[in-house]
């Protein structure tokens, strides 16, 4: 499918030397795929073989409550909290993502989580599911599936304008109003997101006229 744009984008990117984790990536307005658009990834791993992230913007209508049920963990946080769209790659994979300084009663976590930065660590084990669950920190996600790129693809879409990158914030991370993250990460580098220019497909126009 052929893609027209409204005007034309100059945006800097970062250069492949320079790709660092934890990053976190945001989607440029070109990327149309359903998945990533307007998608804003913690992108935890990456090296030659390859990259990993999460996207952490997609909120989903499946209640954390019933996806725990469902494992036999009872859920003591908010019965509205919802599971979040972590990305395409097995979908059925529970990951999570919390800050542990919400963590009050001392519980370690240090030898089956990754620190992702200092205060926010990351993991897949049922047992660390389990215990936050009982009591759950002020900021937490439960990420279904992942993100993932090949070796030397992500460095591609990067060179081409597909992705900016941005500093990890907590407040992006954990925001109470996902859908403003894309906007916010825009302008917490400088980026006014009016200022982008809008992409459509040929079809699109058709549907328009």
């Amino acid at each position: 499918m052929r893609l027209r744009s409204r005007g034309k984008m100059q945006v800097m990117s970062v250069a492949a030397a320079d790709l660092e984790t934890p990053v976190l990536l945001l989607a440029m307005p070109q990327v149309l795929d359903p998945f990533f658009h307007q998608a804003v990834v913690l992108l935890v791993h990456h090296d030659a073989e390859g990259s990993v992230g999460f996207i952490v913007n997609r909120p989903t209508e499946l209640a954390i409550e019933d996806i725990l049920e469902g494992m036999e963990i009872h859920w003591q946080g908010a019965t509205d909290a919802t599971a979040f769209f972590g990305g395409p790659v097995q979908s059925q994979m529970g990951t999570i993502l919390f800050r542990d300084q919400d963590v009050v009663d001392g519980r370690m976590y240090g030898a089956t989580t990754t620190e992702v930065q200092p205060g926010v660590r990351i993991g897949q084990q049922l047992e660390d599911l389990d215990r936050l669950a009982n009591d759950p920190p002020r900021h937490f996600r439960l990420l279904l599936g992942y993100a993932g790129w090949g070796a030397g693809q992500l460095i591609d879409e990067i060179v081409r304008n597909d992705w900016l990158t941005a500093p990890v914030s907590e407040d992006l991370l954990f925001s109470d109003n996902p859908e403003e993250v894309w906007e916010s990460a825009l302008r917490s580098v400088g980026v006014d997101p009016a200022s982008l220019p809008s992409w459509t497909t040929p079809d699109d126009e058709e549907t328009a006229n």
